[in-house]
């Protein structure tokens, strides 16, 4: 030892006039790689630490769902507790520290709607944001992660910071519901505390508020005074809350309305413009109808909005309206650069007119161009494999997306010289007409549909290994695959009538096994030749670890629920599913046009996407079994809608960048 530091010194002594990092380049050298592996270690040790504190905090967060059974008591006396929403979210604000006046310091741009909203959200945030603006975006349901539902400055919130608000409304809440009949706010109504007490603490110049479910008796509508008011295109959802009518849901939407506080509408059908209008009036603000996109003056060439589909034009037309109205607001626009050229009167109300357009500058034109928003008209490429996702759940968003997806797989199917297949993924949740969804996606001329509850896996699956939260108390496992069940048979009971009504030749098909026309959750039927000759197909199963709905476990790892009531995530080890072909599940239905076609249940997103993916996707770890016509297939194109939450759940397994 002494003789080792006698050389250093030496060594030292003879590169005194040398730079110190000359002198220690060879003891760096050979230091690096263990300081590394140190460094590394301690990375591994802090994300671990993180990603634990995270999923207490899920978990503390998940306390505050209300179960199934209680749900339904509530829904009995939903009609006299809905105006105390807005009263209890004063109350709990105030536990936590926050005033109205703080609130209203946060020049709040708020949107309700039922199609569009996040999309016009994510455009206002993306607008201000390139204006320079710190912006605040609170929005749900989130895809893969809660923290997700924050965004500041177009990210959304670390974990760390998630953490530490968190418990810093929580325990406060916490700390004084002893004094207050033990009252704590349900699931989406604490998350809307965070927001405002994020966005404070942010200093942010901006908060985009994101309407759950309604509007009148929202969690989000204690701000009383926003800057700028938004309503997006109307229809029918939600309508065991909201009403029956579409003037009821219209009148719940403009609730958000406040004295003074300018307020805009995407074009609407008469009978909710009316609604919209007297609303208007009766609060005592000015509405205006947002313009025609094409009617903006845009300098130089076309450009492209940053989220897929036609719809995102009449959102992007709302969206400038409500940043503009904003920024006036704050005194940072002049009225005489707004050279407004349509300020006329919508047909059948003389004082309601059509909002003014104006000339885009770059800044306008690069947030228009570089929002996103995930889940809607997104596209996810692999090898040979693509998933279309789109969360359409209402009549109006699935007509889009059928449009959307015919036109960007056919470009794509045409620029592949082999066979390429089309499966749907599909699932819808609570009081939707699932057979109003299904019809207008029959005529994408899907090889194989794909049917599964928004569970991303069950306790046997083998990928359920990442900080996740969606978990769903809201309803029971059970009712999640009654339903999925059911929108299987709402399908194969549309197939059938396409055949008889569409003069198409339908297969004679007998089930001469006289078992039930189902096993394991795939439609079982013999199958005589089809129409080109070929004799039926045979497909080998998932075993009963992979797909069987029955499984012995009651713990689900991950589920969603609608809008409001939201969902939160819980990450869990499971075991690993295998395929096999060891038991035949019987040959499929088919259309005599097509021998491919397939109904199929699976009790997971993952076991649902390990078939529609066919074993393409590097993320989908197991081995599987499948058709010989499906597996030589070139190219497989899956489209996942129906729910934005069934969305999520695949984005957090195919994902690269949740892996």
């Amino acid at each position: 030892m002494h003789s080792f530091i006698c050389s250093i010194l030496r060594y030292a002594s003879r590169n005194r006039h040398h730079k110190p990092s000359e002198i220690m380049s060879p003891l760096v050298k050979t230091c690096v790689p263990f300081a590394t592996k140190i460094t590394k270690k301690i990375d591994v040790n802090k994300k671990y630490e993180v990603c634990r504190k995270l999923k207490e905090c899920v978990k503390t967060l998940n306390t505050l769902q209300s179960n199934a059974q209680t749900l339904e008591k509530t829904r009995l006396t939903r009609d006299k507790l809905a105006p105390l929403h807005v009263p209890n979210m004063v109350k709990w604000a105030s536990r936590v520290g926050i005033t109205l006046d703080d609130i209203d310091r946060l020049k709040v741009i708020h949107v309700s709607g039922t199609k569009g909203k996040g999309s016009t959200c994510a455009y206002c945030e993306s607008i201000l944001r390139h204006q320079g603006f710190k912006t605040g975006f609170f929005s749900s349901p989130h895809l893969v992660e809660v923290r997700e539902r924050f965004q500041v400055n177009g990210q959304p919130l670390s974990r760390e910071k998630f953490v530490d608000y968190f418990w810093d409304v929580y325990n406060k809440l916490e700390a004084t519901k002893e004094h207050n009949n033990e009252s704590m706010p349900a699931y989406f109504a604490f998350l809307t505390l965070m927001a405002y007490n994020i966005f404070l603490k942010e200093q942010t110049d901006v908060a985009i508020i994101e309407v759950g479910i309604g509007g009148q008796y929202d969690s989000t509508n204690l701000v009383r005074k926003p800057a700028v008011c938004g309503v997006t295109s109307l229809g029918m959802d939600h309508v065991s809350i909201l009403g029956n009518t579409i003037e009821k849901i219209a009148w719940q939407k403009a609730g958000i309305f406040k004295p003074g506080v300018p307020a805009f509408t995407s074009p609407q059908c008469p009978e909710a413009l009316k609604v919209l209008h007297e609303r208007a009036e009766e609060k005592g603000c000015h509405l205006e109808v947002a313009p025609h996109f094409s009617s903006y003056e845009r300098p130089g060439e076309k450009f492209k909005l940053g989220i897929a589909g036609h719809m995102q034009k009449v959102n992007a037309s709302l969206a400038l309206q409500l940043t503009r109205s904003w920024m006036k607001s704050q005194g940072v626009l002049k009225e005489e650069v707004m050279n407004g050229v349509n300020k006329v009167a919508v047909n059948g109300h003389g004082d309601l007119g059509v909002a003014k357009s104006f000339p885009f500058n770059q800044s306008l034109i690069n947030g228009l161009v570089e929002c996103k928003w995930l889940g809607r008209n997104q596209t996810i490429k692999k090898n040979n494999l693509t998933y279309y996702l789109d969360g359409a759940h209402t009549l109006e968003s699935i007509q889009q997306c059928v449009d959307w997806f015919q036109k960007h797989s056919k470009r794509e199917a045409d620029g592949i010289s082999g066979k390429v297949i089309k499966i749907l993924l599909f699932n819808t949740t609570g009081d939707r007409d699932v057979t109003q969804l299904l019809r207008p996606l029959m005529s994408c001329g899907f090889d194989g549909a794909v049917f599964c509850p928004n569970i991303s896996y069950t306790t046997s699956s083998s990928a359920g290994k990442r900080c996740q939260d969606i978990t769903n108390m809201t309803v029971s496992k059970e009712t999640q695959l009654q339903k999925c069940q059911h929108n299987m048979e709402t399908w194969k009971m549309l197939s059938l009538a396409k055949r008889k009504y569409g003069e198409i030749e339908e297969v004679d098909s007998q089930n001469d096994s006289g078992s039930s026309p189902l096993k394991n959750g795939v439609h079982r039927n013999n199958e005589n030749n089809c129409s080109n000759g070929t004799s039926f197909l045979k497909m080998s199963r998932l075993t009963e670890n992979c797909n069987n709905s029955n499984s012995s476990s009651d713990h689900v790892d991950n589920s969603q629920s609608h809008d409001n009531i939201d969902q939160s995530k819980q990450n869990n080890t499971a075991s690993s599913s295998s395929c096999t072909d060891s038991q035949d599940l019987g040959t499929q239905k088919q259309l005599s046009t097509n021998c491919d076609n397939y109904f199929v249940n699976f009790s997971c997103i993952y076991d649902a996407l390990l078939w529609a993916s066919h074993g393409r996707d590097q993320n989908l770890k197991d081995p599987c079994n499948l058709p010989a016509q499906i597996q030589e297939a070139d190219h497989v194109q899956v489209l996942v809608t129906g729910s934005i939450h069934l969305v999520g759940g695949v984005l957090g397994i195919v994902s690269d960048d949740y892996n």
